[in-house]
């Protein structure tokens, strides 16, 4: 794993957005796949894609995003819906058309079609050959997606309960509480352990504890996003506040140093 520790927020967003770029352009795909976060971490990110997309970095008209999650029970067209969401942040800014854009189904009337839209997510993935860069955040709690603390570490797409601690967390967007859903889709932690390559943001002390436990912890599904150190392609873009936990410090400065 690639640990990279940058001083602001500001420019863990431009070296992600290079590093995402990076990875697009070695997929060598007419039709790459990007693998799409949301919440507040990548928004910096997105910012920084946009700009490279006006100044012709970056092309991703024939791109195809997959989002790592969706909120069950909001109404279609709901602000805080994840699709309404990456509409906004990232459809328009950054050029992917709004029908390449694919995100769990969480419409489904019972839990019956709840399960049949999370099978049907997966097999669009692989129809789509698989996701090339999965921009990732990571909860305080060490969620990744929506996979909350007890996750299994092979998990598929799948419906799952959010943990009190999420929804306090994600009340923020919302009018109050009572307004977060209970319920998700989210991506399992081993359909994201097959995207090619993964690309982690994290910025803020709120991050720091759940950010040491993930890259220096043990592989634990107490802390969902520990999976990341079994992934041969993987970069974590911290900032110093988000890193201010982790032991190896100088090891990973030395190293991005090529030293």
């Amino acid at each position: 794993m690639e640990v990279l520790v940058l001083p602001t927020p500001a420019d863990v967003a431009r070296r992600a957005a290079s590093v995402v770029i990076e990875g697009l352009a070695a997929a060598r795909r007419p039709e790459p796949v990007i693998g799409l976060a949301t919440g507040s971490s990548p928004l910096g990110l997105y910012a920084e894609l946009a700009g490279a997309v006006a100044s012709g970095r970056l092309d991703l008209r024939g791109a195809s995003g997959f989002a790592l999650d969706e909120y069950v029970g909001l109404p279609a067209g709901h602000p805080q819906s994840y699709r309404e969401v990456l509409l906004r942040e990232v459809c328009g800014p950054l050029g992917l058309a709004p029908d390449r854009l694919h995100v769990p189904d969480g419409s489904g009337h019972d839990e019956d079609e709840l399960v049949s839209g999370a099978s049907e997510y997966e097999r669009l993935i692989r129809d789509a050959g698989g996701v090339d860069v999965q921009i990732l955040g990571i909860g305080a709690n060490g969620h990744l997606g929506f996979n909350e603390p007890g996750s299994a570490l092979s998990s598929r797409t799948r419906v799952k309960r959010l943990s009190d601690r999420t929804r306090h967390d994600n009340a923020r967007f919302f009018d109050g509480i009572d307004d977060v859903p209970t319920h998700c889709v989210t991506q399992g932690l081993g359909t994201v352990l097959d995207a090619r390559r993964l690309v982690l943001v994290a910025s803020g002390p709120g991050k720091a504890a759940a950010v040491a436990a993930a890259l220096e912890g043990p592989l634990s599904a107490s802390c969902p996003a520990s999976v990341l150190q079994w992934h041969a392609d993987a970069t974590a873009v911290l900032d110093e506040a988000a890193a201010s936990g982790l032991r190896n410090r100088d090891y990973y400065d030395a190293s991005a140093a090529g030293l």
